[in-house]
């Protein structure tokens, strides 16, 4: 889990992708010579901070998002939140500024009225418009991983695993899912336009809730705010259950992802969410347990195989 916890440390809230964009190039230059293929590597102004790795004659696609959660300070001492972090008085966060690095803490004020205002604890005025996220603190036992940022560093790890044996596909490592941006719309218009691909899977991590639970195995969603073609979904369920690879049923309301962002896309791309479930969802404490994270780099791996 040493790479796990490696990107973990990178800094890249929505909008600041660029460093885990380079990171993750690197690794896959570095170490795809010992891989069962050779991908070719998308990336360019054309992309922005997104990348795109290419196996063979690719028919599906991998989407994993590499930005996370954070804070931009304002005025004063105010902070601004990006995406949705959970807010607890006390929570760690680090950045950089023209003066230097920082350490700070969130302070959460509450009005009689129940609104927040949200601020930093620090001894001097951060610059404006510096990026701020949770302090790594990568936590690793037998059963589980608890560490800021499993959404979705984790989802990245598990794509670059998948690559390890991949063959044939194409694996997006997109920008902006926690700010509602869409990326995914230009890479998936490239892959469609370039290789008629119309099938993908999005690598993410979902939540611990009434019906999906640590150790049941990866979860497959129904549903959340987006709906999967039924089709599609019902095929990747029967060759996941053929896998014999266990996993979990999830129907959700809310929530969503860069598939529900291709679903709003004017392209015919089938997508489904499947991701370990966590608890203490954008917290720096997601758990998630190994076992799942286990079934979900087999899953992808027999389903990019069979789709």
């Amino acid at each position: 889990m040493e790479l796990l916890k490696k990107l973990v440390e990178i800094r890249g809230a929505s909008g600041d992708e660029a460093g885990i964009k380079e990171f993750i190039a690197d690794y896959v230059r570095t170490n795809s010579k010992n891989w069962l293929s050779v991908p070719e590597i998308v990336e360019g102004d054309d992309f922005q901070d997104c990348l795109i790795l290419i196996f063979g004659k690719p028919r599906t696609a991998i989407y994993a998002h590499t930005d996370t959660i954070g804070f931009t300070s304002g005025y004063g001492k105010d902070l601004i939140k990006i995406g949705g972090p959970r807010l607890n008085d006390g929570i760690q966060l680090v950045g950089s500024d023209s003066k230097g690095e920082i350490e700070t803490e969130l302070l959460v004020i509450e009005d009689e009225d129940g609104g927040k205002d949200l601020q930093y604890v620090f001894d001097r005025e951060i610059d404006r418009g510096t990026i701020l996220t949770f302090k790594p603190d990568f936590r690793e036992t037998d059963e589980y991983i608890q560490s800021p940022y499993m959404d979705n560093r984790l989802g990245v790890w598990s794509a670059l695993k998948v690559a390890e044996t991949l063959e044939n596909g194409a694996i997006v490592f997109s920008t902006y899912e926690e700010h509602g941006g869409n990326s995914v719309g230009f890479c998936a218009k490239y892959l469609y336009d370039k290789y008629k691909l119309r099938q993908s899977l999005i690598s993410d991590i979902t939540w611990v809730t009434e019906g999906v639970k640590h150790g049941g195995g990866v979860a497959i969603s129904m549903r959340d705010s987006g709906i999967p073609r039924k089709k599609y979904l019902d095929r990747i369920i029967a060759l996941a259950t053929e896998s014999g690879i266990k996993f979990q049923l999830e129907v959700e309301s809310a929530g969503g992802s860069d598939g529900t962002q291709l679903q709003r896309s004017d392209l015919p791309i089938d997508w489904c969410f499947i991701g370990a479930p966590e608890d203490n969802v954008h917290t720096p404490d997601e758990k998630v347990f190994k076992y799942d994270i286990m079934c979900m780099v087999e899953l992808y791996k027999f389903l990019m195989k069979t789709l």
